[in-house]
């Protein structure tokens, strides 16, 4: 037998899973007071691996590229060659440019860790 929340009783339940709904079936915020809204990304966000802050080659591309790994590739991953980390990265959902970019890397090089493996996709 299933006896629901171990804090809330069964009706509080229904009626929670009643309030949220609207909520989990339109994928965003449902209510009209802002303030009970998550708070959304500030527009001055730099995108992670393409877009207005620059690509490959500008100064702070070693970080961004390094950060979109990191997001992506858990540290069970490594050491690996390229084509396993663009099998890892494809699994993972990661943007079609970043895997293109680990998949052209040389096939005999293993990477130990991520700084290494983004400092292959910045230099080459």
């Amino acid at each position: 037998m299933q006896r629901g929340s171990d804090r809330l009783s069964v009706h509080r339940d229904d009626e929670m899973k009643h309030e949220l709904r609207d909520l989990l079936r339109s994928g965003h915020p449902t209510r009209v007071e802002e303030w009970h809204d998550p708070e959304p990304a500030a527009d001055d966000d730099p995108e992670v691996w393409s877009g207005p802050v620059g690509g490959i080659g500008s100064p702070a591309s070693l970080d961004r590229v390094r950060l979109e790994l990191a997001r992506r590739l858990n540290r069970h991953a490594f050491p690996a060659s390229a084509g396993e980390l663009a099998r890892a990265l494809r699994r993972s959902n990661a943007p079609g440019a970043l895997v293109d970019a680990v998949g052209r890397l040389p096939r005999s090089s293993r990477y130990a860790h991520v700084q290494q493996l983004a400092e292959a996709l910045v230099s080459g």
